[in-house]
Formats: C-alpha cells, sequence, structure tokens
C-alpha cells in the first residue's frame, strides 16, 4: 500500500468517529430521537427535561371519566422527519 492509501485510510478512519460523535451530539441538543431500520430512518422530538410544564414528562393527564395525556408543546409542535429507505411488504403477498 501507497503512502497516499495508507494516508487516506488513516484520515477516513478518523473521520467516521468524530462524525457519529458530532452527529449524537447535535441529536441530544435538539432533543431529537433516532431510530433506524431497513425500512426508513426516523428523527422524532423527545420532551425537554427543562420544560417548566411537563418537567420531562411530556405531557399531563387530564381528568374525567376517560382520564387521556395531554401533550406538552415542548415535543408535540415539532416536526418529525422519516425517511423511507424500502417499502415494507404486504403480509398477504405471496414472495414470488
Amino acid at each position: 500500500m501507497s503512502t497516499r492509501h495508507l494516508r487516506g485510510a488513516l484520515l477516513l478512519a478518523a473521520v467516521v468517529p468524530l462524525a457519529a460523535a458530532t452527529a449524537a451530539a447535535a441529536l441530544k441538543a435538539r432533543h431529537l430521537k433516532l431510530y433506524a431500520d431497513r425500512h426508513r430512518i426516523e428523527l422524532r422530538p423527545q420532551p425537554r427535561r427543562s420544560c417548566p410544564d411537563c418537567r420531562g414528562e411530556g405531557g399531563w393527564w387530564v381528568g374525567g371519566a376517560f382520564p387521556e395525556m395531554e401533550a406538552c408543546g415542548c415535543w408535540s409542535d415539532r416536526r418529525e422527519l422519516r425517511i423511507r429507505l424500502l417499502p415494507i411488504p404486504a403480509w398477504n403477498e405471496p414472495p414470488f
């Protein structure tokens, strides 16, 4: 392996962990949760721990005969990003 290829391989080996650490810090700072599988990649907003309304719980229960959880605006008003990778297979179709 030549010096040029070795230098490129070492640079790539150093960049990948740095990029992963930077992405993890950015997701944590923006209060986002990453979910990925072979069908999709999703970035979902998470409740903020410092929110004075919900105190990081994501909402509160409203009373009544059938109590429901009301979502706090610290995360429910923010957009969710979803990227489809592969189509989800239909379960009632034969595989071939």
